[in-house]
C-alpha cells in the first residue's frame, strides 16, 4: 500500500458527508466520536458499529478508523477515579465489536482537560478565521476549552505528571493484550497544546518527541500501540525538526498509525493555526520524509481556517457546519503534493 488520503474528523455521518468524499475523489472515512454510535450501554455495541460500517460499505466508502470514544466512557480512565475498572471493561468491549466488524483501529487521547485554546477567533490569511493559543493569557482567564471537546466533569483535585503517566500504563497494560488478540490497533493523540504547564489541573504528558518514545515503551513496543500523528501539535513542540524527530525514531519501527495533517505558525507557548504551507514546515518534505522510513497509512484533513462560506467563526462549529470550503482547500493541496511526489 501507498500514502492515501481519508475524509476525516466526521462527527456526523449523512447523504452530504458521503457526497463530499465522493467529489473530493476519496475512497474511504475516518470518524471522531460518530454520532451514530450514541453507546448508551458505556461502549459501541456491535449493532451500532455494524450499522455504521454497513452504512459506509453501501456508500461505497470504506471505514479507516475511528477514534475517541464518548467522554462519558473515558473520562474516569484518565483520571485514575473509581469506576475506570468498569470503564475500561467496557472499553475492552469496544475493541472487540470493533473487531467483530472489521474496522482495526482506534485513536484516543490521553487529555483530561482536554484541548484548548485562548482565542477561537483570530484572523488569518485573508480574513479566515482561526484557532490561537498564548500560554501567557491563560491567568486572564481567557482560555476556551476546544470547540470539539468540552469536559465531562471538573477536576476536584489536580493531577501530576507521576499521577497521568501511572494512569496511562494501568490503562494499556488492561486493554493492549484485548487489542492485541481482536487485531485492532490503537493509536494516540499528542497533547494539544503541548506545554508543561498543567491547563485545568492535569498535567500534559504527551508534550514532546521524547514523550511518545516513552508512551511507546510503555506499550511495551507492542504492534498494536501506535500514534495518531497530529502534525499540528507535534509542530506546536518545535516545528519542523520536532516532527522530523517523531518520523525518525517511530516511522521505520512501523508506530506511526496514521496522520492529522494541519500546522501552525510559532511555537509553544504561543502558536496559531494556519493553512498548510504557510506553517512551520514543508508539507512536501514531510511526506517524503513519512515515505521514506516506510510509512503506508492515511492522512486526513485535521482542523483548517474557517474560509468565506464556511461559518463565520470557529465558535460556530457544528455538525451542521462542516466547514467544507477549508476541508476541500487542505485535501486538494494534499491530493496535488501527493502527485508530485509520485505517491498517489
Amino acid at each position: 500500500m501507498t500514502i492515501r488520503l481519508s475524509l476525516g474528523h466526521i462527527d456526523v455521518y449523512d447523504d452530504r458527508t458521503a457526497t463530499f468524499a465522493h467529489q473530493l475523489g476519496l475512497k474511504s472515512v475516518q470518524f471522531h466520536t460518530p454520532n451514530l454510535l450514541p453507546g448508551e450501554n458505556g461502549y459501541w455495541s456491535l449493532e451500532e458499529l455494524r450499522a455504521l460500517r454497513e452504512r459506509c460499505d453501501a456508500d461505497g466508502l470504506a471505514i479507516d478508523g475511528l477514534e475517541n470514544v464518548p467522554l462519558a466512557h473515558f473520562w474516569k480512565i484518565q483520571r485514575g477515579l473509581p469506576g475506570r475498572d468498569e470503564q475500561i471493561d467496557n472499553y475492552r468491549k469496544t475493541i472487540r465489536n470493533m473487531a467483530a466488524v472489521g474496522i482495526d483501529l482506534l485513536g484516543y487521547n490521553w487529555l483530561p482537560t482536554f484541548v484548548w485554546r485562548t482565542d477561537m477567533n483570530v484572523p488569518g490569511r485573508g480574513g479566515a478565521q482561526v484557532t490561537a493559543f498564548d500560554l501567557a493569557d491563560i491567568g486572564a482567564g481567557n482560555a476556551l476549552a476546544s470547540y470539539r471537546l468540552s469536559p465531562t466533569a471538573p477536576l476536584e483535585e489536580p493531577i501530576s505528571a507521576e499521577q497521568m503517566w501511572a494512569n496511562h500504563q494501568y490503562f494499556l497494560d488492561a486493554v493492549l493484550p484485548v487489542a492485541e488478540e481482536a487485531g485492532v490497533r490503537l493509536a494516540l493523540h499528542p497533547d494539544d497544546p503541548p506545554v508543561d504547564a498543567p491547563l485545568g489541573g492535569a498535567a500534559r504528558i504527551f508534550n514532546s518527541p521524547a514523550s511518545l518514545v516513552k508512551a511507546r515503551e510503555q506499550a511495551k513496543a507492542s504492534s498494536s500501540w501506535g500514534l495518531d500523528f497530529c502534525l499540528g501539535t507535534v509542530s506546536e513542540m518545535g516545528g519542523e525538526d520536532a516532527v522530523n524527530e517523531v518520523i525518525d525514531t517511530l516511522g521505520p519501527v512501523g508506530a506511526i498509525f496514521y496522520v492529522h495533517f494541519r500546522d501552525v505558525q510559532g511555537t509553544v507557548p504561543s502558536f496559531r493555526e494556519c493553512f498548510l504551507g504557510e506553517g512551520n514546515y514543508s508539507p512536501a518534505r514531510v511526506i517524503r520524509r513519512l515515505n521514506d522510513v516506510g510509512f503506508d497509512g492515511f492522512l486526513i484533513d485535521d482542523h483548517v481556517p474557517a474560509m468565506i462560506g464556511d461559518p463565520d467563526t470557529w465558535m460556530d462549529i457544528s455538525s451542521d457546519a462542516y466547514c467544507s470550503r477549508g476541508r476541500a482547500h487542505a485535501i486538494g493541496y494534499l491530493q496535488g503534493v501527493l502527485n508530485g511526489l509520485g505517491l498517489d
